[in-house]
């Protein structure tokens, strides 16, 4: 089996990899450059685990062939913080206490990001439906929305698109 040639940006960082045109997004993460903080669960998108950012667009990293992220740009929930500076997405969950595992915690950050950047004063009802792919097995739901509506109060005065 030919194996495919590629560069890739990840959280910033140039990366250039071989990959088999098998392999998925969320294996070259993990298991190639040990980006643990996405995590496999369902493997056929429908839990929103492993959400990463590609192009500052979510993912299912499980669903997409890493080879498609070739020349284009990856964040994954290590990308976030900046050193002991949490995220203001990443501060909110921890402030509302919108985690409880934790396992779905980072997919839930990537979405909301992606959906901050997107739409950065969502109402409750954009937020449900928005985050609607993205399952949580511990909590009611109730903290992680405070949480997002939190997040996009903070960072509403930010400029859009800058994730910060």
């Amino acid at each position: 089996m030919k194996e495919i040639a590629m560069t890739v940006i990840v959280n910033g960082d140039k990366q250039d990899l071989t990959v088999p045109p098998h392999e998925t997004l969320i294996e070259c993460l993990r298991d190639r450059l040990g980006l643990l903080g996405v995590k496999k669960s369902c493997d056929v998108q429908v839990c929103g685990t492993c959400t990463v950012l590609l192009d500052d667009r979510p993912v299912s990293a499980c669903t997409v062939l890493a080879f498609e992220a070739r020349g284009r740009s990856v964040r994954t929930i290590e990308g976030l913080a900046r050193g002991d500076d949490l995220h203001p997405v990443q501060a909110a969950f921890v402030e509302h206490g919108a985690l409880q595992c934790g396992f779905c915690t980072p997919g839930m950050i990537m979405a909301t990001v992606a959906l901050i950047n997107e739409n950065p004063r969502p109402t409750a009802d954009e937020v449900k439906h928005y985050m609607r792919g993205n399952i949580c097995r511990c909590t009611g739901y109730k903290r992680i929305l405070e949480a997002i509506l939190d997040a996009s109060r903070r960072m509403s005065g930010a400029s859009a698109g800058n994730g910060r």
